[in-house]
């Protein structure tokens, strides 16, 4: 029986090893999803696809293919892919049968096409998918019919390739696709080259296997068409990289320029009312010296005006405080990391609060590009009005994230606490006007001001006995959407 040491360090050693072998797996599975998330794309807007696809089919695809079907139909062209098809012991019908099943079709889909704007996005994504997926069933078909891996058609799949790359810019349909054409080259290769040893070598030139270094044309093709499509995918990434780079640099430039100009406009309003106010501050403080020994009343008076200058004063700077437009830097922020941030200051583990915070954040998400105060006060501000809406009981807060297809980003925060009335629900954003005792009133005003500063929107779902519902939308695409706008 090994001794109690030796056990030890048997145990140790092994210890030693699954630490390593741990540290090992979780390097590489860091590498492989930092491998992953550079080569992503991001889904491109519906607006987009439609127009590169109304580019390449349209003005490219079907000129090409109305040409190709020509071809096809000649009478030469006909005759000669009936005897081919005779070549292969294949029945003369059947040839004839798939050539008019991918002439209807092709009609069919070029009519789709020519009104792709009158049709649903995803018919018009589907159309797509389906033809290029036909044409390169077809385009194989025809590779066994004309040489296999020798076959000139080749040249076709690598055009058929950059067409999927324009056409269908989603990453897993794109890549799947181009994988699937390059598929029917490769089985018509081998369908091709097991007809042929069933047939005379009379009747048609095919690739020997058994030749000296056969494989080196039929690799060469093999990874020219793989590269392709690595390629055009890789190029794709790059420019998307480029897109989103340059719309960014202008959110950036026209968000902080916006915030400069409302900066400027709310200090030159500052300015105007607060010089008359201290001069109406100076002369009352003369005028109460001056007259110190005179009636109460006066003094009763000039003391009223001072309080009321001084309320003046006050609200002018709550509402600077309000427009919060003040110097600032637009900041690329995480919508989720800043609701994490927010959830916690507004629910700290250490006050014990009797609520459950329920976090639900789907997908991936564009970045804000915002001042980083506007987003956190907001946020917070939301959180804080659940908060006190709910009994000291404790309760449910809900905080949901998502991000919609245009790529705005719509943030919900859920309670179920006691509602507001109908009477108070359309005056909740009014600046000054508040339900509670201790209240400023400036709260949602401050969350519908910091969101609709960048061109978002805020608004409530309530009925009494089943909570509040704040839904706050913020756009990503700024420009995009003026841009549209103005078009």
């Amino acid at each position: 029986m090994p001794k109690p040491h030796l056990l030890a360090r048997r145990a140790w050693w092994r210890k030693l090893g699954n630490n390593r072998l741990h540290r090992l797996w979780t390097a590489v599975s860091r590498e492989f999803n930092g491998l992953v998330e550079l080569l992503e794309i991001s889904p491109p807007l519906t607006s987009q696809v439609l127009q590169r696809i109304e580019m390449m089919e349209q003005h490219i695809i079907l000129p090409i293919k109305a040409a190709w079907i020509a071809i096809l139909l000649r009478p030469a062209t006909y005759t000669w892919l009936g005897e081919q098809a005779t070549s292969l012991e294949v029945p003369t019908i059947y040839a004839y049968t798939l050539i008019w099943t991918y002439v209807a079709l092709s009609v069919l889909a070029g009519i789709l096409i020519l009104f792709l704007r009158r049709l649903p996005p995803a018919v018009s994504e589907g159309t797509v998918f389906a033809v290029t997926l036909i044409d390169g069933i077809f385009l194989g078909v025809l590779t066994v019919a004309t040489g296999g891996y020798n076959s000139p058609l080749y040249w076709i799949f690598l055009g058929l390739i950059v067409r999927t790359a324009v056409n269908v810019p989603r990453a897993t349909s794109q890549l799947l696709l181009n994988l699937t054409i390059s598929s029917c080259f490769v089985l018509a290769g081998i369908i091709d080259s097991f007809v042929a040893q069933t047939l005379p070598a009379e009747y048609r030139p095919v690739v020997d296997l058994y030749a000296d270094k056969p494989g080196e044309s039929i690799l060469l093709r093999l990874v020219l068409l793989l590269l392709m499509t690595l390629c055009c995918y890789a190029i794709q990434v790059l420019m998307e990289r480029h897109r989103q780079a340059m719309e960014e640099a202008r959110e950036f430039a026209m968000r902080e320029g916006q915030l400069r100009s409302a900066g400027r406009l709310a200090a030159e309003f500052a300015h105007q009312i607060k010089n008359p106010l201290a001069i109406i501050n100076t002369a009352a403080f003369s005028l109460q010296r001056g007259v110190r020994e005179n009636r109460s009343d006066t003094l009763e008076q000039v003391r009223m005006i001072q309080e009321e200058v001084e309320r003046a004063d006050r609200i002018i700077t709550q509402v600077m405080g309000y427009a919060q437009l003040s110097e600032g830097h637009v900041e690329k922020l995480n919508v989720v990391e800043e609701l994490d941030l927010a959830i916690g200051r507004v629910f700290p583990p250490a006050a014990h609060y009797p609520f459950q915070v329920h976090r639900s954040f789907r997908g991936s998400f564009p970045p804000l590009l915002m001042l980083r105060r506007h987003v956190s006060e907001t946020f917070i501000n939301v959180l804080q009005n659940a908060r006190e809406a709910m009994d000291t009981r404790g309760g449910n807060i809900y905080v949901e994230a998502q991000c919609r297809e245009d790529q705005s980003i719509e943030v919900s925060i859920r309670d179920d606490g006691p509602g507001i009335a109908p009477e108070k629900l359309g005056r909740i954003f009014e600046a000054y006007y508040t339900t509670k005792e201790k209240g400023s009133g400036l709260g949602l005003a401050t969350v519908k001001h910091n969101v609709e500063i960048y061109g978002g929107r805020v608004r409530v779902e309530s009925e009494l006995g089943k909570g509040a519902r704040f839904i706050l939308l913020f756009p990503a695409k700024t420009l995009m959407k003026l841009a549209q706008t103005n078009g």
